[in-house]
């Protein structure tokens, strides 16, 4: 079965840092980009990073400086590390991997003291 498993999320004070992981089945992730979106309750889907299979990174305005994107082929997963976050950061993080057309099922960050 070809799919993406996030974990990693969970509550976290403002200011801490939390590390997803989007580990793959049934695809070998090392030949494919990997995207990380975010969609908090009432707003629209956001683009987080990007990470190319032969390791450029690009970032989104809500990540640039403070989340750092990444990959382990040999595990067949892909990491987004998140320091300093803010309460604004709270929302569902899903893995994409956009030339399978293919989602994780989210995993819940929420951010607050």
């Amino acid at each position: 079965q070809v799919q993406l498993v996030e974990s990693g999320g969970g509550l976290v004070q403002p200011g801490g840092s939390l590390t997803l992981s989007c580990t793959a089945s049934g695809i070998d992730l090392s030949l494919h980009p990997i995207s990380w979106y975010r969609q908090a309750p009432g707003k629209q889907r956001e683009w987080v990073a990007f990470i190319h299979s032969g390791g450029d990174t690009q970032y989104g305005a809500p990540a640039e400086g403070r989340f750092r994107i990444s990959r382990d082929n040999a595990k067949n997963t892909g990491y987004l590390q998140m320091n300093n976050l803010k309460p604004e950061d709270t929302a569902v993080y899903r893995c994409y991997v956009a030339t399978r057309s293919l989602w994780g099922q989210g995993t819940q960050v929420t951010v607050s003291s």
